[in-house]
């Protein structure tokens, strides 16, 4: 698929994740921010603020890793000249796949809903990402309360504690990437039928999407969904263990599995008739965990690693962030960027390393500053010198 442009009307992290994943497929990304209101001191995207200044008062950490790769340009969208400037991108450079992550609500008082953009480029891909959906239009939402509201925080953490987030927001990334997903199918659909598309996108309804065996139980009233800290709902033995200089985590998901464990020495008296089935099993859910963790509490996680893995177990060290980064698969898979100062800071690696990456020596562009890119993209559309500068003067841009 050749590279596309995006323009994406982007803030906090859901769509500009979803819209880094066409700047890995060396598409072009541009972000359009809002330009400052009367005596704003932290203009644009409130997440450039969030974090240790990196690159300046406008680029800090939280804001860096998931924006390298792309443009930045300000336009004022409550003035008429604003969204005619807003149009004349999406006609003239020309714009593939327009993406926004604001209130519903705002939409069409902006300039950014879907009938009017595509009287400018009527095979526009046009992709909306709010809490609930249009249908919703004022309602806000964040990550963290859509984890709470959609029954994740319910079902994570330890069942005698509070219900818990999970460690990375979720519901953000799980509507991001369906987000760059359903534009992909758009295209698809796009070379087909030369249609564009509009797509509408719920984080609710995405994070429900994930909820395969939890929400067909919990129709049943079956009473199987409930916190379980680190145990799986189903399988026995699926925990953290803890030795005698950590925790390993330990996965038996069959009945062989549980075999092949019963046969390593230090776990031989829990070959029991009654646990070799996972019904079983369950049915003494806290007694095996006790007995299990008796075992491991006793050796070191380098030397139960050793053991688990000669009998084809599945296992894992409970790593840190620093030890992950460390990790070759995750090292090598790196991406990277260079800030203004020389700096080169690492990144997260891609899903998958694609060619484009690969030939780009698995380096991403700066992160752009608040309306870097006015003057390059703006002339594209053939404003000059003296054109720029009075949109700026009139508020238009920055």
């Amino acid at each position: 698929m050749k590279p596309r442009t995006v323009l994406a009307m982007e803030q906090a992290l859901t769509l500009p994740y979803a819209t880094q994943r066409f700047a890995h497929l060396g598409w072009r990304v541009i972000r359009v921010e809002p330009t400052p209101f009367p005596g704003q001191r932290t203009p644009g995207d409130p997440n450039r603020y969030v974090g240790d200044p990196l690159a300046g008062a406008d680029r800090c950490s939280y804001f860096l890793p998931p924006n390298a790769g792309k443009e930045a340009i300000t336009i004022n969208l409550k003035e008429a000249e604003g969204r005619a400037l807003l149009g004349r991108l999406v006609r003239d450079l020309p714009v593939d796949v327009f993406m926004v992550n604001t209130l519903p609500g705002r939409y069409q008082k902006l300039g950014v809903d879907y009938e009017t953009l595509r009287s400018f480029r009527e095979d526009l891909i046009w992709v909306g990402i709010s809490a609930l959906g249009p249908e919703h239009p004022h309602f806000p939402g964040y990550d963290p309360a859509i984890q709470a509201m959609m029954g994740f925080m319910h079902i994570t953490g330890d069942p005698a504690g509070p219900p818990m987030l999970c460690g990375v927001p979720i519901v953000d990334l799980r509507a991001g990437d369906e987000a760059y997903c359903q534009v992909l199918l758009a295209l698809a659909r796009r070379a087909e039928t030369g249609e564009g598309s509009r797509v509408d996108i719920s984080m609710a309804q995405a994070a429900a999407g994930w909820l395969v065996s939890q929400l067909p139980v919990a129709k049943q009233g079956s009473g199987e969904v409930f916190r379980s800290g680190n145990e799986h709902r189903e399988f026995v033995p699926v925990n953290a263990y803890p030795t005698s200089d950590g925790h390993i985590y330990l996965a038996v998901g069959n009945d062989r599995q549980w075999e092949a464990l019963t046969g390593l020495a230090p776990f031989g008296s829990l070959a029991r008739p009654e646990l070799a089935t996972n019904a079983g099993r369950r049915a003494e859910r806290e007694a095996i965990h006790m007995a299990v963790a008796a075992i491991t509490r006793q050796r070191t996680t380098a030397e139960l690693s050793e053991m688990f893995s000669a009998a084809g177990l599945v296992h894992a060290p409970i790593n840190s962030m620093e030890e992950v980064a460390a990790l070759p698969t995750v090292d090598q898979a790196m991406l990277s960027t260079t800030l203004p100062d020389g700096e080169r800071l690492s990144l997260a690696p891609a899903a998958v390393t694609t060619d484009h990456l690969c030939e780009r020596g698995m380096e991403l562009s700066t992160p752009p500053a608040y309306g870097e890119h006015n003057d390059s993209v703006l002339g594209e559309l053939g404003l000059g010198a003296e054109d720029l500068a009075r949109l700026r003067q009139r508020g238009i841009i920055t």
